[in-house]
């Protein structure tokens, strides 16, 4: 019988008493021993998942955002208990990206029929130690919008919340200097907001960089995004969407495995990863490969390969191997 450790995160914009119900009770109709503990405050659900590790668990579930995603997985990384993720917050983008069903009851019976996907994982280190992201992170315009969105707006307005916010702010958008290092290479830029991706999906399934990202390639996916006033910023953004494979007047991207962002002109900008603020300019992301699990149904993940999965069901966590992307890959 697997053991399963559900952390689910009350105030994460959809997350509810039913739901954390039928999440547990599906789980358990499929043969799974489930515990359920719910974070009060920040940091509960790292501390929770790291518990559940050195306890055993074969399987760690997170009911909540993106941020609440990020803590089980800095407690998951490198230990190959398997992350199973039920969207339950305001993005959900990694559960995007991998196209995990949104409704509790399917997403908690694909955990129990889904296959381990190892995926890529980028870290930062920050004055409170290494913190992580699966999807995106980034310094400037989309940074600043995360902050200045509310838990309660998210609840109430979900997605329509930072779009709020963004018509709002988009007339004082401005580039400024910035100093990007992939691998060592630096190059000076002007930008609105520096982006550092390990998925290609910005808000799945609508807005993607570029075809050739997956969150287990191997590599991190750097994007420049220049543009001054409204009017500037909806032409870049237009460019975006046409994908262009190597960057325009205003766009530029970049791919390595280590990245540096710094800001030349200006006070520090506000840095977020995965959608949560964490301080300002510098940072340095470096990726690890390989470094998470994630259950996922092989029939809807959006991908060209399927390294390193391995069924769960009943026995979750045995035989999924850890596999790095492919450097060769470019």
């Amino acid at each position: 019988m697997a053991r399963a450790l559900l952390i689910t995160n009350p105030a994460a914009g959809r997350a509810d008493a039913r739901a954390v119900t039928v999440i547990r009770d599906t789980l358990r109709h499929g043969g799974w021993s489930v515990e359920v503990l719910a974070t009060a405050r920040s940091g509960d659900a790292r501390r929770f998942a790291e518990q559940g590790r050195a306890q055993g668990v074969d399987v760690l579930v997170c009911h909540g955002g993106d941020g609440t995603a990020m803590q089980v997985a800095a407690a998951a990384a490198g230990s190959g208990i398997p992350l199973g993720l039920v969207p339950g917050g305001t993005g959900n983008l990694l559960a995007g990206n991998l196209r995990l069903p949104r409704r509790p009851a399917a997403a908690a019976r694909a955990i129990l029929q889904g296959t381990a996907l190892t995926i890529d994982l980028g870290a930062v280190e920050r004055a409170d130690g290494t913190h992580y992201f699966a999807v995106c992170s980034g310094a400037g315009f989309d940074a600043r919008l995360m902050a200045a969105t509310g838990a309660a707006e998210k609840r109430r307005w979900k997605m329509g919340a930072y779009v709020a916010h963004a018509c709002a702010a988009l007339p004082g958008v401005r580039s400024v200097r910035h100093r990007v290092t992939v691998d060592g290479e630096s190059r000076e830029l002007g930008a609105a907001m520096v982006l550092v991706a390990n998925c290609g999906e910005l808000l799945p399934p609508f807005l993607r960089l570029r075809d050739d990202i997956a969150p287990d390639d191997g590599w991190l996916d750097v994007l420049a995004f220049r543009a001054d006033g409204t009017w500037e910023f909806v032409r870049t953004f237009f460019e975006l969407l046409r994908r262009p494979r190597d960057g325009s007047g205003r766009l530029w991207f970049g791919r390595g495995r280590t990245v540096r962002v710094e800001v030349l002109e200006g006070p520090p900008r506000p840095i977020q990863l995965d959608g949560e603020p964490w301080g300002d300019t510098p940072f340095e992301a470096r990726l690890l490969p390989g470094a998470l699990q994630v259950i996922v149904d092989p029939a809807r993940v959006p991908r060209r390969r399927m390294r390193g999965a391995a069924g769960v069901g009943a026995g979750a966590g045995a035989g999924a191997g850890a596999g790095a992307g492919d450097p060769s890959r470019g």
